[in-house]
């Protein structure tokens, strides 16, 4: 790959601010525009740590992080993580409609340069499956997986350049699961904009159809792997 990387995370590092535990050994990675990345590994490896030192939402004890080329300095966070988005497993939803929740990130400082387009949010609520009332729907009447779909639209909406996916369908049905894949597959294929994405996954099936390059970790040491093989597919021989 060759251009300014979006991310080019230099020497970073993590410990347990309490126990001083090493969480995320000092990684070099680099995400260009196009790519696709997918992390396994076993739980407690770091693969959460290494997703949210990556959207500079945890303090780095080491290293720095560049964005197009250019270290992110403290007044240029917020710009970063507009462009650069953590999707957690469990996403936090407010009182009220789906609506309200995808209206929100709207009424921040960081967004008032946009409004929110309640036909583009329906638009892609219809992508996942969701019908024409699920905007409307009552927050505390979402399951699991259309909780996950709207926090996911919420995000989409605002047009991120890198999407982080920290296991987002880690405990959804298959049905929910489908749909999320389909949303993020539809986003990258949008080339309206450079866009790259970092999906963590315990499945080796997702991992290989959501990635083009895939990487392992383990005791906070982040490694190039073999493309995830399916459940399905023989051995070599």
């Amino acid at each position: 790959m060759t251009g300014t990387p979006l991310i080019d995370a230099v020497d970073i590092s993590r410990r347990d601010p309490l126990s001083g535990q090493i969480l995320l050994r000092q990684t070099r990675f680099t995400l260009y525009a196009g790519d696709r990345v997918a992390i396994t590994g076993p739980s407690g490896s770091g693969k959460s740590v290494f997703l949210r030192a990556l959207a500079l939402l945890d303090p780095l004890d080491s290293g720095h992080i560049a964005w197009h080329g250019k270290p992110v300095e403290r007044a240029a966070i917020p710009r970063y993580r507009r462009n650069v988005a953590y999707i957690r497993q469990r996403p936090a939803i407010l009182d009220g409609t789906v609506e309200d929740n995808l209206r929100y990130p709207f009424s921040l400082k960081a967004y008032r340069d946009v409004q929110f387009d309640r036909t583009r949010a329906a638009s892609l609520a219809a992508q996942a499956g969701r019908g024409n009332d699920f905007l409307d729907k009552r927050a505390s009447d979402l399951s699991g997986g259309e909780a996950q779909i709207a926090a996911l639209i919420r995000v989409l909406q605002l047009d991120p350049e890198v999407l982080l996916l920290d296991e987002p369908t880690a405990s959804l049905d298959p049905e929910s699961s489908h749909a999320i894949e389909g949303l993020v597959k539809a986003w990258f294929a949008d080339d309206r904009q450079p866009r790259a994405s970092v999906w963590v996954s315990h499945d080796p099936a997702q991992a290989k159809r959501m990635s083009e390059r895939h990487l392992t970790m383990r005791g906070g040491v982040l490694d190039e792997a073999a493309a995830p093989r399916d459940a399905n597919e023989e051995p070599a021989q």
